[in-house]
């Protein structure tokens, strides 16, 4: 049997060791085209552009009745 601890661990020492498994929301920056946030380094998915260019054609989404 392995041997266990004496006292209970406070929560405090218990976040400590989990301080480094936090989410972190992705950062977002305006698009330069259409001006919706897009993450950065990648083609807008609204207007399908990136670095002053066209880089995909964007499906136009069916009008709902």
């Amino acid at each position: 049997m392995p041997p266990l601890p004496k006292r209970k661990y406070p929560k405090a020492r218990q976040g400590d060791r989990r301080s480094h498994l936090a989410l972190t929301l992705p950062k977002l920056v305006p698009c330069p085209q259409c001006h919706n946030l897009k993450p950065s380094h990648r083609v807008c998915p609204e207007c399908g552009h990136y670095a002053g260019r066209e880089a995909i054609k964007v499906k136009a989404e069916p009008s709902k009745k």
